[in-house]
């Protein structure tokens, strides 16, 4: 199963370097007031793919910090210490297929 993976990759990778040699035109990026920037189009669509996962890993981040702050407030670490010993406290919920205790 390794082999498969890593021929993928390979097989991913000579496709997209094929991919870039392909297309190392220059192309004219042209911004306000007159400023060009000339540069190959595989250096354009690597930077437009960088920012995007830069993008990408910040809404991430962003996300799983808020999720960690919401986690430790609800559990109560952010102003009362968290309980010791857990098997003390009571069950949150009864039933006849739930265990008495945790």
């Amino acid at each position: 199963m390794r082999a498969l993976i890593w021929l993928f990759r390979l097989f991913l990778f000579l496709l997209l370097f094929g991919f870039a040699v392909k297309n190392d035109d220059v192309v004219v990026l042209r911004f306000f007031f007159g400023a060009e920037w000339h540069v190959p189009l595989v250096l354009v669509i690597l930077l437009f793919v960088v920012i995007g996962v830069l993008i990408g890993v910040t809404a991430t981040v962003a996300t799983l910090y808020r999720q960690h702050r919401e986690i430790g407030h609800l559990r109560g670490r952010q102003g009362s210490p968290a309980p010791a010993e857990g098997r003390n406290t009571l069950p949150l919920a009864h039933g006849p297929d739930l265990p008495e205790s945790y």
